[in-house]
């Protein structure tokens, strides 16, 4: 909520790259909505976006973890979603047999 109501020169260090940061220097139709022309912040959708890109891929795509905690939190998940899979993996065989 902080990041939609400070100015960017006022927030603290980001947790997370997005690809809106860096859209700038491309064709002009990417780079009207990067975060320095559209003064762009993430958002909630944002962040779901990252958290079913992780446990889907087990890796980060297009938005990279900057902060430790970040990658942390990005580890869990990642490990979290590997363990479900194999889960269900597992009782899909057991029934099959």
């Amino acid at each position: 909520m902080l990041r939609t109501q400070l100015p960017r020169t006022g927030l603290p260090l980001a947790d997370f790259r997005f690809s809106q940061d860096e859209n700038e220097g491309t064709v002009q139709e990417v780079a009207d909505g990067s975060s320095s022309t559209s003064d762009w912040v993430p958002t909630l959708v944002g962040y779901l976006y990252v958290s079913v890109t992780d446990s889907t891929a087990f890796s980060p795509t297009d938005t990279m973890p900057l902060s430790s905690r970040a990658k942390l939190m990005m580890r869990v998940e990642s490990i979290w979603a590997l363990l479900a899979s194999l889960l269900v993996i597992a009782r899909a065989v057991s029934i099959l047999h």
